[in-house]
């Protein structure tokens, strides 16, 4: 059999951190008089922290010095660590562990490909982290999405090259990013938004044995 080199990103494909970040970003903005909705975190998935926050200032027409641009990184950093303090194995999406499951029975290489710094405690929190062979996090990083450094890194890391690699994820930027690299890119979400992605599915409830296995034989 083939191995291949299957990537996911975290947020938002393995677990459901969106909110917690909508939360921390929403309390920033409060703050700051702008109205964050739901929407307007749509703008923020797949990015940096730093970008996130020049987003929400821009909505804002908000100019600051670093100095409380630094004071407002922090603070979102520490509410949101305060949020996922009590993440369970619950909070794995649905479908996940299934997929994960099969790749590892059928000796694909599977690694991580995220934006977030706090990748790590969220896998060892969820009780994943076992299946993953390699991880690349914003920690890792110079260059955020749709820039494909995160996933050209972890393709390295398994010994895959490119065409020989797998990338799930549920935003348009992290699916840019693995077209740009020349990788496959499935995407995890509304195929309207998600449309440059070369398979789409809503969750992972819909991905089955042979759909995986065609990605490892092609």
């Amino acid at each position: 059999m083939k191995t291949k080199a299957f990537i996911f990103d975290l947020d938002g494909v393995i677990v459901d951190t969106a909110k917690y970040h909508y939360l921390a970003w929403q309390k920033i903005a409060s703050q700051l008089g702008i109205d964050f909705t739901h929407e307007h975190n749509e703008l923020l998935k797949g990015v940096s922290r730093v970008r996130s926050l020049e987003i929400i200032l821009g909505l804002g027409n908000i100019e600051a010095s670093q100095e409380d641009k630094d004071k407002w990184l922090v603070q979102k950093n520490e509410d949101y660590l305060g949020y996922i303090t009590n993440m369970k194995e619950d909070e794995i999406l649905e479908g996940v562990i299934t997929v994960l499951q099969f790749l590892k029975a059928n000796g694909q290489l599977i690694a991580l490909g995220s934006a977030s710094k706090n990748a790590r405690p969220i896998l060892e929190k969820v009780n994943i982290l076992h299946y993953f062979d390699a991880i690349v996090d914003g920690n890792d990083v110079t260059n955020a999405k749709p820039d494909p450094e995160v996933f050209v890194r972890a393709a390295k890391l398994l010994g895959k090259t490119a065409s020989e690699s797998i990338v799930f994820e549920d935003s348009v930027a992290g699916i840019q990013a693995a077209n740009i690299a020349g990788m496959v890119s499935v995407g995890i979400g509304h195929k309207d938004i998600l449309n440059e992605a070369q398979y789409n599915f809503n969750d992972f409830t819909e991905i089955d044995n042979n759909f995986l296995q065609t990605l490892v034989n092609t």
